[in-house]
Formats: structure tokens, sequence, C-alpha cells
């Protein structure tokens, strides 16, 4: 008798309804739509930041060849099949390497998987420069606003 009295008044079975549910996956829905694009974002500024770091080591290598060869950025020894000698992690393909442009400084250019193309410059007067230039798909890890030249790094 004790027993059918401890569980007199719970005749109904205990779960959630149907209509709980549904909130509970709209509310999914909700966080997932906002949280997907961010991560994307991210995916394609850690892509960018490869770019951006070989172009860095691109520089380097060129700082590296210029010491080399009597301290000028020599088109024969400082070209891209020059700066694989001095650094074997630079590619050869999606490295554009210019010595002597400008004139007395070089232009090394990096272009990401995502299309977006990073650029370190050494000008004439001997200031670096750092470019960057976007796609349509998006900035990336290129600062800036809508699809106009950004910089990057100092």
């Amino acid at each position: 008798m004790k027993i059918a009295k401890r569980f007199a008044g719970h005749d109904r079975e205990a779960g959630f309804t149907l209509v709980e549910l549904l909130i509970v996956m709209l509310v999914l829905t909700i966080l997932a739509s906002i949280a997907m694009p961010a991560f994307f974002n991210q995916k394609t500024k850690a892509t960018d930041s490869k770019a951006k770091g070989m172009a860095h080591t691109a520089q380097i290598a060129m700082e590296t060849c210029n010491t080399s060869n009597g301290g000028t950025y020599s088109t024969t020894g400082c070209n891209l099949a020059g700066l694989r000698v001095i650094e074997p992690s630079i590619p050869a393909t999606g490295v554009v390497v210019e010595p002597g442009t400008p004139t007395g400084g070089y232009t090394v250019k990096v272009t990401s998987t995502t299309g977006n193309t990073y650029i370190a410059r050494r000008e004439s007067s001997g200031t670096l420069a750092f470019k960057c230039t976007v796609t349509a798909s998006g900035r990336g890890g290129c600062p800036g606003t809508g699809t106009a030249e950004g910089t990057w790094g100092s």
C-alpha cells in the first residue's frame, strides 16, 4: 500500500513537449547562424596569416641576398630561385619576387589561397611598406574597408 501511495498523482509521463523541443531547436539554429560566419572569417584570416608569414620570410631572405651581393638587390641572384636557395621553405608558386623594383629596392608579393595578395616592398629611400589587396570574396586578414588596398605589418 505504501508503494501505491508514494506514486499517487504521478500518472502522467515525464518528458519534453513537442513545443519545448521546437523552441530549443530554434535557439540552436539562431546561435549556429551567428557562429558559422564568424568561424569561416577566422579560417580566412588564418590562411591569410600564412601568406603574410611567407611574405616576411621572403623579405628576410631578400635582405640576406642583399648582404651576400655586396649591398645590391641583384636581379640574377635575388630572384625567386636565389631566395629559395637561401630559404627552402619559400614555395615555387604563389610568390613573386621583383628585385630592383623600385630602383634600389625590391617587391615581394605573396598570394594567399583566399586570393588576397600581400606585398612587402623596400622603397628606394630604404623604408619598408606592407600593402595588401583583396578579392571580392572578402578582406580576410587585410585590414581596411571595402576593396581598397590596406596595410599590414610594421
